[in-house]
């Protein structure tokens, strides 16, 4: 018989792709009573939107529950790749109609239906031993990634003064810095934070994953130490291929689009005539708008050509876009308990001669782009009462410092547009720039299938897309973003995400708190690049 794609999940489960519709997630078995869908025409027409959960009673044993959970499945068979407590709401909706809800990633095709029904029967077990028979399960298909993707000074870089400021960040010191091993510029991430490595040396270093540093497909998982300056460097880019050619790409673009809205305001000129006496008032000044226009269009193809001829000049080649070398990678493994979290980073020391000091802006990472100052009031500060220490950021720069820990991450004080408690995040990354997202309140297992060969189970901080109007918080490309609460505040270091195959659906997190003493552990003397 045929195997049909469409129907596969379906014909065993009608609601496989009705229950997470506007997410790309098909479920393969959902325990507990359907959830409500139009009837009719537009029968799978409720997109849902994942939602944090937070100061559930669950909270102070998930842990316990979730490890037991995973085990379980291991024992069965079933090939999971994450186990996400989250809540649901149909979009735009305040209050989740299911306020948890245990979804558990499997690898696509690996879970029948009925193996999907005997596996939540025996996780709805162990919730309900823990006192929580109440909460539901579901099985998706959802991979987990892991997102990678001698010249002259980086640019300075301010937003107010520079021209085409958006089209100049790429090329800039400004966060979140696309960088890549020279050697191999396919292999592109994001840089973090700047870190100087004490204070009697004035070397900088920038921190990013560890498998950005030293992608799996092309090092041995062994980890890297620079000991002494006769070891060869592995030396890293600003811009890889993808981040370079983006940057040229929305260069051309933009004066493709200016072309055209000279072309359009020109066709409006003409019929609106050359000035004659005693004219219609509303065609001078309509004349004087398009003029106005044509002339500001004209101004920044300019700009764009310039900045295009200074990149394509000095900087086209990868090796003129070296800026340092790797200095510490940390062999990926997940660390002893309590925690669980996974060792994942890597410090690239800067050459002092690439970098404009003079103008370096530090831990400062760019908010504007994708988010105008309004953006950034309404969906980090959207309630009135919530808005006492609310300033736009100066520049659209928000400093990095401080940081979140457990506890607030746990419980936030933060309230989203609707009125309900929430830690309201933002990164900004080399593939999808500046987003804004929520980070969930309880933790998420996860496993990720390695190109080293090892199964690695690990715990982290899930974000959740802000909503569907936002689109998603991250992609490939994204890891070694430095993800920050609203105020600059660090939350953690974004490590990868999970979603239908090639997309992501939800984000991770490794906790900063974390990450931090982990370095110093290497590095006791280093601290975060001094607020500028």
């Amino acid at each position: 018989m045929a195997f049909n794609l469409t129907t596969r999940l379906s014909d065993k489960y009608p609601n496989a792709y009705s229950d997470f519709y506007g997410s790309g997630t098909p479920c393969v078995f959902k325990s507990g009573p359907n959830w409500h869908v139009p009837k009719g025409p537009q029968a799978q027409g409720i997109k849902r939107e994942a939602r944090p959960v937070y100061r559930h009673a669950i909270g102070p044993t998930w842990l316990t529950i979730g490890e037991r959970i995973y085990l379980r499945l291991d024992s069965i068979g079933v090939q999971w790749t994450s186990i996400n407590p989250l809540a649901y709401a149909d979009t735009g909706e305040a209050k989740p109609f299911c306020s948890l809800i245990l979804s558990i990633g499997v690898k696509p095709y690996s879970l029948l239906y009925d193996a999907a029904v005997a596996a939540a029967a025996a996780v709805k077990e162990i919730l309900a031993e823990a006192g929580f028979p109440s909460i539901e399960v579901a099985f998706v298909e959802s991979v987990v990634t892991r997102s990678v993707a001698a010249g002259p000074k980086l640019l300075s870089f301010d937003p107010v003064l520079d021209d085409v400021p958006d089209l100049r960040k790429p090329f800039t010191t400004a966060l979140g810095l696309s960088i890549a091993p020279l050697k191999y510029p396919y292999f592109e991430g994001t840089a973090a934070l700047y870190f100087r490595l004490s204070k009697d040396d004035t070397r900088t270093a920038i921190l990013t994953c560890a498998h950005v540093a030293r992608p799996p497909p092309i090092h041995a998982n062994m980890g890297m130490i620079r000991r002494n300056t006769s070891q060869p460097r592995e030396e890293f880019i600003a811009l890889g291929n993808i981040g370079y050619n983006n940057a040229i790409k929305a260069m051309m673009g933009t004066i493709g689009d200016r072309l055209h809205s000279i072309e359009i305001s020109n066709k409006v000129l003409g019929r609106l005539g050359e000035p004659v006496e005693a004219e219609n008032k509303k065609v001078t000044q309509r004349r004087k708008e398009y003029m106005q226009l044509v002339e500001k269009a004209t101004q920044e193809i300019k700009e764009v050509n310039a900045l295009h001829d200074e990149v394509t000049k000095r900087r086209t080649t990868p090796d003129q876009r070296v800026i340092g070398f790797l200095l510490h990678s940390e062999k990926v493994e997940v660390s002893a308990a309590p925690h669980g979290f996974t060792k994942d980073w890597a410090l690239i020391e800067l050459y002092n001669e690439k970098i404009d000091w003079s103008t370096f802006n530090g831990n400062k990472v760019y908010v504007g782009g994708n988010l105008t100052p309004a953006d950034f009031c309404n969906t980090m500060f959207p309630q009135v009462v919530d808005q006492a220490d609310y300033q736009y950021p100066l520049d659209g720069l928000l400093q990095a410092y401080g940081v979140v820990l457990d506890d607030e991450i746990r419980n936030p004080q933060h309230l989203d547009v609707h009125g309900e408690k929430c830690l309201l995040v933002v990164k900004n990354g080399l593939t999808t720039g500046s987003t804004v997202g929520r980070a969930n309140g309880l933790e998420s297992f996860t496993r990720t299938y390695t190109d080293w060969g090892i199964e690695q189970i690990s715990i982290e901080i899930a974000v959740l897309t802000y909503d569907k109007t936002r689109g998603k918080f991250s992609a490939a490309g994204d890891s070694g973003s430095i993800v920050l609460a609203r105020d600059g505040r660090i939350v953690g270091i974004l490590t990868g995400g999970a979603g239908p195959t090639d997309e992501t659906d939800i984000t991770y997190v490794t906790p900063y708190w974390w990450v931090e003493q982990q370095i110093k552990a290497k590095y006791p003397g280093c601290f975060l690049y001094n607020v500028i």
